[in-house]
């Protein structure tokens, strides 16, 4: 017999993941669908979707995917209302697509990148809430959570568009958390740190470790996967309590000063 009442199980929770096609999306969605979830793959390339869901359905588990671009406002409405038609409803949505564009503020191009940020990295999270919440609302327990980054706590030189959409998912994220607190959704954000993904293929490996090595307290590069548990957390039922939180998944590297 159990002594404890809350469940750790998503199990048949409708789950949508963007950017889920590569890297953190991608590890969240294999996640989810071992834990029981029945995962939304949406991303921009069909043939990846494909694999993704491919990837789950001969684990056993349940998938199916959209193609996705989240600053597009007719895709948004689209995806979301033909999920909940397909599948009854919506339980849980993850907010990771992601992108970055480099460019100091005096670039010529600094303006465009700020532009493509911001829709992609801020925009797009409070649309799609918006466009999931009456489903979420519908659900026993309606959970969102927001991918920021560890730019949001600190700031690199060259990403300040990036740097300041993070932080205000972070923002986003409190105050959705606060305007949903009686509605019975739950709004986190999770930050991840230096990550093996896409966004860091082109890093050298001995750069990696160097970066690593001064600047975090377990030196080393996480794996997706990592965060992907992070995320998993702040969507299971028992986690009824956690709101308008951020979590820093970033091996130490946000606490450390030298």
């Amino acid at each position: 017999m159990r002594l404890s009442k809350l469940s750790r199980s998503i199990e048949k929770k409708v789950a949508i993941i963007t950017g889920a096609a590569s890297g953190m999306g991608r590890s969240t969605a294999h996640l989810f669908a071992d834990e029981g979830a029945h995962v939304v793959v949406t991303d921009l390339d069909k043939n990846k979707i494909d694999v993704v869901v491919a990837e789950i359905l001969d684990s056993g588990g349940s998938a199916s995917g959209w193609v996705l671009d989240v600053s597009d406002a007719e895709q948004r409405a689209s995806v979301v209302k033909s999920v909940a038609d397909k599948w009854g409803g919506i339980d849980i949505l993850i907010n990771n697509a992601g992108v970055v564009f480099p460019e100091a503020i005096d670039s010529p191009n600094f303006f465009e990148s700020w532009h493509k940020s911001v829709e992609v990295l801020l925009t797009s999270q409070v649309m799609l809430v918006k466009e999931c919440l009456p489903y979420l609302e519908a659900s026993d327990g309606g959970r969102i959570v927001n991918i920021a980054s560890t730019e949001a706590l600190g700031a690199t030189k060259g990403v300040a568009a990036y740097t300041a959409a993070k932080t205000g998912v972070i923002g986003l994220t409190r105050s959705l958390a606060v305007e949903f607190g009686m509605r019975g959704i739950t709004v986190n954000c999770i930050c991840p740190g230096p990550i093996n993904t896409g966004m860091t293929s082109d890093i050298p490996d001995d750069a990696k470790q160097v970066f690593a090595n001064r600047r975090s307290a377990l030196k080393r590069y996480a794996e997706p996967e990592e965060v992907a548990h992070g995320t998993l957390n702040f969507v299971l039922p028992a986690s009824q309590y956690i709101t308008g939180t951020h979590l820093a998944v970033d091996g130490g590297l946000t606490i450390k000063n030298a």
